[in-house]
């Protein structure tokens, strides 16, 4: 086995926080076993950072008015804080928006290029002719063909979980313009997958039959036997990685291609602080790569990205891809979209302090072969019942005991109690789990210890014999500290602030992890420990949880609405309030731009009561021509105000679309102007 390790972990979406699904079923696991890799002393290199390529940041973009660099900017910003606060040990996080980023995929790409092994191929795709621009999947909107939802996306029907092409969709619209798209030929560069079918599998399903993942292994065989197929490693779009090579204005790199390479251009960036040598962890086979990854990101982490790296010629291959499945929230799947999530950086704003439970509560609920759910009694009742009545407990009795009556030294024991084998066992029993993926057995493992402990304090009974029998008192503490320090020591993976907390009250150094699976005696007798240790967990009373609960509750209800995203309303108003506003019917007769105000329109508009100017921020969405000859409604009695050093007599009523742009409210029917609306 090597002892360099290149561990992963997914980039995470720079379109929104991190939630409990991403933290159990890609982060918390990556991270445990890269401390556990640490702490075995092997070189780790643990690399991160956020995609902020793709569809759904511009998505985001277009929904909110920003540009989708500033989704980027704010997200990256709150996941990092978010995997920091949980004490995600990344040595590096980063992001694909860096310019080392951008070199290293372009550079990955003129390789490949180079070598001859793209094919240009011409295909028909959706363009959107009023917006201008080739439309991705998930920007074409029409009727799913299996279901009926008339909101499916060009890539997958949200409802049914159908994987579409946006050629399947029944009466297909842009969510640019809503206009109806037009097919029209583009060129892309594609990569003959095909051509890599021998090569995987002899890798993964003759290699790795015994090593992987039954699920990953699973989804492989079933790709690998129905056949591969060329897939585009190119996109049309403006945001991205752009295609380096002459006459690919307007390209980039499908996301796809350039997200995994961020691994590598990541692994540059720490490489250069830290006076590494990146090369060893990429291109050593001396070196192990591990990818941390979610179920949904099996076929690209475990077929494109190794035939890309294999097309290149330099890389190592996976040693292993321990994929999670789902997590589910109260019985229900987890819902960016419906704000269905416990959301990463509320935890820890709603629970100061207690970062460990939730990653305990997690690792015990890990998907890591079917889906899994996550309820919030039953985080209360891993809290109490497990970490603070049996873990806790244990370690309050043995402090309080040796501090009360040995005035806070370690009291003589018998450096070759039986007791004192449990440790090592539970010690190669943990490695042996976390070496196989299996976190939630390493997990239990862990806690039997703590087990054996607390049990071991109640059947000898301390704090009985302390009046009659000393030095079987002393006996019992001294073991007791020696199971206290390898908990403390066997924690650091799963609950680094509490391992953290217990090298403090018992005043010792994190030790190597075989130092606890061949010795026994981990502190000394006569070591001095913390006086008033505090205690490591708190119970969580009903009334916190069932805020949490209500907080879920209230999500459900907002997803009742026909319109989630509609404002509340505002503050009621009486009849005789309604009856003093002047809605009417209005031509707008010329139109343009107002001067240093890229938002503004001045507006001549025809009331049929008079002919007035009004101004109104609208250009970002309609040129003056678009609107001249329009049909509006206009609140004619809105006391006049100076805009700009324009008077501006009125208001016209207009709403936002999804896409963020404006719409006019119209009569259905051309109508008379000044005719009364109410």
């Amino acid at each position: 086995m090597s002892n360099r390790k290149m561990i992963t972990a997914a980039l995470p979406y720079a379109n929104g926080p991190v939630h409990i699904g991403h933290l159990a079923g890609v982060y918390i696991p990556a991270d445990v076993y890269a401390r556990f890799q640490r702490r075995l002393g092997k070189d780790v290199a643990f690399i991160c950072g956020s995609d902020e390529h793709g569809i759904p940041i511009t998505i985001r973009a277009k929904k909110e008015g920003v540009t989708p660099q500033d989704i980027v900017d704010k997200y990256h910003e709150i996941i990092k804080k978010s995997f920091s606060d949980l004490g995600i040990s990344f040595d590096e996080y980063s992001r694909t928006t860096s310019q080392k980023h951008y070199e290293t995929s372009q550079d990955f790409f003129k390789v490949l290029y180079e070598k001859g092994k793209f094919t240009e191929e011409v295909s028909e795709q959706y363009f959107d002719e009023q917006a201008g621009e080739f439309l991705a999947d998930r920007y074409i909107v029409g009727t799913c063909p299996n279901c009926g939802n008339e909101n499916a996306y060009g890539d997958q029907c949200e409802k049914c979980g159908s994987t579409l092409s946006p050629s399947e969709l029944i009466n297909p619209k842009s969510m640019l313009s809503g206009n109806v798209p037009i097919l029209k030929e583009t060129k892309n560069w594609y990569l003959p997958l095909n051509e890599y079918e021998d090569f995987l599998n002899e890798w993964i399903i003759e290699g790795h039959k015994d090593d992987w993942k039954p699920n990953v292994y699973g989804q492989v065989k079933s790709w690998l036997n129905d056949g591969l197929k060329p897939r585009a490693m190119t996109r049309d779009l403006n945001w991205g990685v752009p295609v380096p090579l002459p006459n690919a204005e307007g390209k980039v790199l499908y996301v796809w291609f350039d997200a995994p390479i961020g691994y590598i251009s990541f692994t540059k960036e720490w490489a250069q602080k830290n006076g590494k040598n990146w090369k060893d962890y990429w291109q050593s086979e001396d070196s192990d790569l591990v990818h941390f990854i979610g179920k949904d990101n099996i076929v690209f982490h475990c077929i494109i990205f190794p035939s890309m790296m294999k097309a290149h010629g330099d890389y190592i291959m996976p040693k292993n891809v321990p994929a999670f499945e789902f997590l589910n929230l109260e019985n229900d799947k987890i819902s960016t979209s419906r704000n269905w999530a416990v959301w990463a950086h509320e935890y820890v704003e709603d629970f100061p302090g207690q970062q460990d439970v939730l990653r305990y509560a997690l690792l015990s609920s890990a998907p890591e072969t079917k889906d899994n759910n996550f309820t919030w009694k039953d985080f209360q009742t891993k809290n109490n019942s497990e970490l603070a009545n049996i873990f806790g407990n244990f370690i309050n009795r043995v402090t309080v005991l040796i501090n009360k009556n040995f005035e806070g030294k370690v009291p003589e024991g018998d450096a070759n109690a039986p007791e004192l084998e449990e440790i090592s066992k539970r010690a190669v029993e943990i490695r042996s789990f976390l070496e196989n993926y299996e976190f939630r057995n390493a997990l239990t493992a862990f806690m039997n210890l703590a087990r054996f402990g607390n049990q071991y304090l109640q059947n000898e009974e301390p704090w009985k014999t302390v009046k009659n029998d000393i030095e079987k008192t002393k006996n019992t503490l001294f073991i007791g500290a020696q199971i206290s320090v390898a908990l403390a020591n066997l924690a650091e993976p799963f609950l680094p602030f509490t391992a953290q907390k217990l090298y403090k009250i018992f005043n010792v150094e994190q030790k190597e992890w075989t130092e606890i699976e061949n010795s026994k005696v981990l502190i000394k007798a006569g070591h001095s420990i913390m006086a008033n240790a505090p205690i490591l967990f708190s119970q969580i009373s009903d009334d916190v949880i069932e805020a949490q609960i209500q907080k879920l509750e209230n999500t459900k209800q907002n997803n009742k609405k026909t319109n989630p995203n509609a404002n509340p309303m505002k503050e009621e108003i009486t009849f005789d309030d309604f009856t003093k506003i002047d809605l009417r019917t209005a031509t707008i007769l010329e139109a343009e731009k107002v001067e240093k105000a890229d938002k503004l329109l001045k507006l001549t508009v025809d009331t049929g009561v008079d002919v007035r100017t009004v101004v109104s921020g609208i250009a970002e969405s309609f040129t003056p021509e678009e609107v001249i000859g329009k049909q509006v409604m206009i609140l004619l009695n809105l006391a006049p105000r100076k805009i700009r050093g324009i008077e501006s007599q009125g208001m016209l009523l207009l709403t936002t679309k999804p896409d963020g742009k404006l719409s006019f409210v119209t009569p259905d029917d051309n109508v008379e102007n000044g005719i009364e609306i109410g």
